[in-house]
């Protein structure tokens, strides 16, 4: 007796799983009701724990760049941030290749402090050519703990105003630091979106170009002072982040802005971040290639 062919594939996650996530990852709803809300896809054939695992990163399955890589060297550096917590300290990455300066690209992680994901980022950027610095926010609480539920509760407990402020700092000692050779970028995720936005309102003398990924704005009254390009990334069902888009490109564009914006169709927040569910192979590849190439086209000599 000959036996079937086997036919079940795994379960595609609903989106409720997805926004939800989004809503308990920024603060919206607490843990148990995220737990609770999860645990109520059980009747469609999920398991709570497989759905967690699913929506939870792992970020050893997600190294693209090895902080081994004979291409890369990395090492950490503190800066002085006087208007934020008087200390700043981050991932630096800088390719072996290079002789003398060169430009430079600050990397922003999200609201949870400096996980292995947004090292990686910097180190994938320093394999293109850049120097590449990733500040940790959670230096002055004893840094990144090595879990993203920790790390979030401790970024949220500090004192926003003076994050901010440490970015700042942390983005003027990239534009100045002995590697660099003038020109910064920063990209940022999620809240580091937010970052990026903020710097190119607020250190207009310091951005050169800035990218976004899913970032809201900074505040309405600092936007006239943006001269940076900017190339705003956006995933077509991030509805919260999406929500604050049209009001921040009429201000782009009545202040002459250079601003580009990609939608990513079928896309989560998050989706660039190959450690969770979230992660959209193919907009992630075209939205990295894009960051690449607008750095390449603003920070390289000749670009």
């Amino acid at each position: 007796m000959s036996s079937s062919p086997k036919t079940d594939a795994p379960l595609p996650i609903p989106q409720e799983a997805f926004d939800w996530y989004d809503e308990y990852a920024h603060g919206i709803i607490d843990r148990r009701t995220f737990i609770r809300r999860i645990s109520s896809l059980t009747a469609a054939g999920f398991t709570t724990a497989a759905l967690l695992s699913a929506l939870m990163p792992d970020y050893a399955a997600a190294e693209q760049v090895s902080f081994n890589d004979p291409a890369i060297k990395a090492t950490y550096e503190t800066f002085p941030s006087p208007q934020g917590h008087g200390e700043g300290r981050g991932y630096l990455v800088v390719p072996t290749a290079l002789q003398g300066k060169g430009p430079a690209v600050l990397v922003i992680h999200e609201n949870r402090g400096l996980n292995p994901y947004i090292k990686d980022v910097a180190r994938r950027l320093a394999k293109e050519g850049f120097v590449a610095f990733a500040p940790d926010a959670l230096h002055p609480a004893g840094g990144y703990p090595g879990n993203d539920d920790q790390g979030r509760s401790m970024q949220g407990a500090l004192d926003r105003g003076k994050i901010e402020q440490d970015f700042i700092a942390a983005a003027r000692f990239l534009k100045t630091h002995p590697r660099c050779n003038g020109k910064l970028g920063a990209v940022g995720f999620c809240f580091g979106g937010y970052i990026v936005n903020l710097l190119a309102a607020a250190a207009p003398d310091v951005l050169d170009a800035g990218v976004p990924f899913y970032g809201t704005p900074a505040a309405k009254e600092l936007r006239k002072n943006i001269t940076a390009p900017l190339m705003i990334q956006l995933a077509e069902l991030d509805e919260r982040v999406n929500a604050s888009w049209p009001e921040y490109e009429q201000d782009l564009k009545a202040n002459n802005v250079d601003y580009t914006l990609h939608r990513y169709p079928k896309a989560n927040h998050g989706f660039h971040n190959d450690s969770t569910a979230r992660y959209d192979e193919e907009n992630a590849t075209l939205a990295w290639q894009r960051t690449v190439a607008f750095f390449n086209k603003h920070l390289k000599p000749g670009g």
